[in-house]
């Protein structure tokens, strides 16, 4: 689903991304861990065709980024920590402006049922600048899934939301998941991402340092191996 080769990113004299190789079956849950600062947002953005490489190669599902964009786009969920919607619209105005960006059939039951999933189906006729920050990342959630993409870009997605809401995430993507479609996320939930995701991925100084599945995490848990993880990076 995803192939990175040397994938590097500059802003200006500075390295964010040096050099970096990844790679992602169809199907696989893999949690982009890593400290601030270390690329992981920069990373999303390339592969959401929202930002280009300064070198490297990238393809999602057989189709070359950025030259292929707009047939990538198409097979996207993207869902940042801010949730990027239009307040002054309703929740249902929302859905219905990106579900006919998707050419998304059936709208109206469609709508229904991903804002039924997200727990707004009462506030559905509600403008969006009433929502609450937890209720519009519900509503983000929302819009990510609408089109029913073959692979989610997930940053921080639990920022702001409230512990239901958070467990409604998590039944979401562990569905997503079970349906056979790609889940790249980053996230500092180090507890829920262990729970949720099937591979794991340590990004430090602009490069990948580590890398294990979820069945062969040590008996000392996630945490600990991404502290070491992070710190052999460091030192290289």
């Amino acid at each position: 689903m995803i192939k990175v080769k040397k994938l590097g990113k500059r802003f200006g004299l500075k390295t964010v991304l040096n050099g970096l190789d990844f790679e992602v079956s169809s199907g696989e849950f893999v949690a982009f861990l890593g400290p601030n600062g270390a690329g992981k947002t920069t990373f999303l953005r390339i592969l959401a065709s929202l930002s280009k490489p300064t070198n490297g190669e990238v393809s999602i599902a057989g189709y070359k980024l950025p030259q292929q964009a707009s047939i990538v786009r198409r097979k996207l969920g993207v869902l940042s920590h801010q949730p990027l919607l239009y307040v002054d619209l309703t929740a249902e105005e929302n859905l219905k402006f990106f579900g006919r960006l998707y050419s998304v059939t059936n709208m109206d039951d469609r709508i229904k049922e991903v804002l039924e999933i997200v727990g707004l189906r009462k506030r559905s006729r509600d403008l969006v600048r009433t929502f609450s920050r937890g209720m519009q990342q519900r509503l983000a959630i929302a819009r990510a899934v609408i089109h029913d993409p073959d692979l989610l870009l997930l940053d921080e997605p639990y920022t702001g939301l409230d512990q239901d809401a958070c467990v409604m995430l998590d039944e979401i993507l562990r569905s997503v998941s079970s349906e056979g479609r790609t889940v790249v996320m980053t996230s500092h939930d180090m507890a829920r991402t262990e729970d949720i995701a099937s591979r794991f991925d340590i990004l430090s100084k602009g490069r990948i340092v580590a890398s294990t599945q979820k069945k062969d995490i040590p008996e000392h848990g996630l945490l600990k191996f991404y502290k070491e993880a992070v710190e052999e990076g460091v030192n290289a």
